[in-house]
């Protein structure tokens, strides 16, 4: 009988790994600009609900979307920028997390980035974790390491859209995108 045993914690362990990595499709990235964003579902880091991208309806809204937790370095510099260049449009930070694993342990994972980044900011970070494969799938997610900025018009159509890491260029055109003003 003991050698039994270890046949249903392998056969769990079996089924998790290969629905992980079922989860993790690779989709060729795609420039969304014209199409509506998707309707997906994410939390604040504050731990409330948010409709994407109906929460913004009748405004602007600048999506830093990132897939994995280096993609941080790009979405800061972007984040900075607005801030240093003056550009008035609401910003709002979309860490997208695939998988079962990453859902299962979602607290700990959002609780981990409360850690570091201050409260006062958490209402502006909404995780994406349930419906992130729609998001993947909207902008691509091979090469995932720069963010996928999108600037969603007030229907939440995409205007701008930008995955290949932090520039002036690229932030001078979402300005122009925008029909928003830099200092």
């Amino acid at each position: 009988m003991h050698s039994r045993t270890w046949r249903i914690p392998a056969i769990i362990c079996l089924i998790t790994l290969t629905w992980n990595l079922g989860c993790q499709t690779p989709y060729a990235r795609h420039d969304p600009t014209g199409e509506f964003f998707p309707a997906v579902q994410g939390t604040s880091l504050e731990g409330e609900t948010v409709s994407i991208p109906s929460a913004w309806a009748g405004e602007q809204v600048l999506l830093l979307v990132g897939f994995e937790q280096n993609t941080q370095f790009d979405l800061d510099r972007w984040a900075l920028a607005l801030i240093q260049s003056g550009l008035r449009v609401r910003a709002v930070e979309i860490p997208t997390i695939r998988g079962l694993v990453p859902s299962l342990i979602s607290d700990r994972i959002d609780a981990g980035m409360r850690r570091g980044i201050p409260e006062e900011a958490w209402a502006s970070v909404i995780t994406v974790y349930r419906d992130a494969d729609a998001i993947a799938r909207f902008t691509g997610n091979t090469n995932p390491l720069p963010g996928r900025i999108l600037l969603i018009d007030a229907e939440g159509r995409v205007i701008f859209f930008h995955d290949r890491g932090f520039s002036t260029n690229a932030l001078s055109n979402l300005a122009e995108a925008g029909g928003l003003t830099l200092n």
